[in-house]
């Protein structure tokens, strides 16, 4: 486990992070839908050209667990994060084809403390993933708890 480097504090209202990149392969792909979406457009050539995709396209869900990925990785686990009540908003706005570049960006854009918790505080972020044309491929809005350097009084 790493050393916890950000606190709730050290979240700050317009805080932009560079979370990195990773290019899902053809087989990541397939993987994942024939586990947890197995629609044709995901697994299948074929069926995926005459889809509105065009062609093999990644299931929405596993672009938000690459997203999650990103975020874990490059920031959460040097963090004092206690997970998340939920999202408010998430929108697939583009496919995700295989050997796509995709790279993702988080904005703080609101903390509060927890009411019921004085050693909790809220972030609420957004989360956009862009694709290595530029493209947004996710926007995701929603809220993470994080533990408080020093509680309430």
């Amino acid at each position: 486990m790493a050393e916890i480097k950000y606190f709730w504090e050290d979240m700050a209202v317009g805080e932009v992070r560079d979370l990195g990149s990773l290019t899902p392969t053809r087989e990541e792909v397939i993987a994942f839908a024939t586990q947890f979406d197995p629609q044709p457009f995901h697994l299948d050539d074929e069926a995926a050209k005459a889809s509105v995709f065009g062609a093999l396209s990644a299931s929405g869900w596993h672009t938000c667990a690459m997203a999650m990925r990103l975020m874990v990785t490059n920031f959460l686990q040097e963090t004092s994060s206690l997970g998340s009540p939920g999202i408010e908003g998430l929108k697939w706005l583009k496919p995700v084809y295989p050997n796509d570049t995709l790279r993702l960006q988080s904005t703080v854009l609101e903390t509060k403390p927890m009411s019921k918790r004085p050693d909790v505080g809220m972030t609420r972020n957004l989360w956009e993933m862009f694709n290595q044309h530029g493209d947004k491929v996710l926007h995701m809005e929603g809220w993470s708890m994080f533990r408080r350097r020093t509680p309430a009084a």
